[in-house]
């Protein structure tokens, strides 16, 4: 079963590669059924990992001007504080025994993985519902202005609604130091509508703010857990291994036909979890 985790790790990287997201709602799973670690480390964990392996992905991006830095640290800065202080102070303060409902005893452990799947029941739906989103929506309130010359000058820089997206910012950041999951389904849609960037600058911005805020909410996590460096190096390498191999794949497979089916597998999985923890 173990091996079998190891695998999963390449399909984590692979989904990021070929779709732009998805992969990191299945890290936490995998360590947790596969290579057997208790929720609590596997959150703390998965920071790491969905960190590291989406800010490799996030260069290709960049690269090709499909970055907005100022987006992303608008909607970086709430949302890395919110990670930190949720990984640092609110996590360990969760009870282990938090309440009985007649013969169900709620822990923490529980709590946190219904938390996931429930996370994953809503994130599988935003990529099974087809959705007709323009690439630069039209919004006559909005005034935008030309970006810096780049390979992706041909998408505007805007002047963006900063009290939503820093609301946004907070309650992602705090959903993702909770879950341990990058958020980025989340993350696009706000992006999308309170700072009117097209889909592809959204997609690259969302994997650098996923990088920077999980990462930095790993960080709180160091002084809560004794961290095993080497599993999670070992991990992570075959992680961003398959990014390399699911961006080389991304231009021979149709990538919608793809997210639909991975959208249904993700629900599948998160029902299977709601599932086990209750009845199981």
């Amino acid at each position: 079963m173990e091996i079998i985790g190891y695998v999963a790790a390449l399909f984590i990287g692979l989904s990021l590669g070929l779709i732009g997201g998805g992969g990191s709602i299945l890290t936490v799973p995998v360590l947790v059924y596969m290579i057997g670690l208790s929720p609590v480390i596997s959150t703390a964990y998965s920071l790491f990992i969905v960190g590291l392996t989406s800010l490799v992905g996030s260069y290709k991006f960049y690269k090709n001007g499909l970055v907005s830095l100022k987006t992303a640290v608008v909607f970086g800065i709430p949302s890395i504080v919110a990670v930190y202080l949720t990984r640092r102070y609110v996590v360990p303060a969760i009870p282990e025994r938090i309440f009985t409902v007649g013969n169900l005893m709620v822990t923490k452990d529980l709590m946190l993985m219904l938390l996931f799947a429930s996370l994953m029941v809503f994130a599988s739906i935003s990529m099974i519902k087809k959705k007709k989103t323009p690439l630069q929506p039209a919004d006559e309130n909005i005034e935008t202005v030309p970006a810096v010359s780049s390979p992706g000058a041909g998408h505007p820089e805007p002047r963006f609604n900063y009290g939503g997206i820093l609301a946004e910012g907070l309650v992602v950041g705090t959903l993702t130091g909770l879950v341990g999951a990058g958020g980025g389904f989340l993350i696009i849609p706000a992006l999308v509508l309170f700072s009117k960037l097209d889909m592809k600058m959204a997609v690259g911005t969302s994997l650098l703010i996923i990088a920077a805020k999980s990462l930095f909410g790993f960080v709180g996590d160091i002084f809560n857990y004794e961290i095993d460096w080497l599993f999670l190096a070992i991990f992570s390498i075959i992680s961003i291994t398959g990014i390399f191999v699911g961006t080389f794949l991304s231009t021979k497979i149709h990538a919608d036909k793809l997210k639909t089916s991975f959208g249904w597998f993700v629900l599948a999985m998160g029902i299977y979890i709601i599932g086990k923890e209750l009845f199981f």
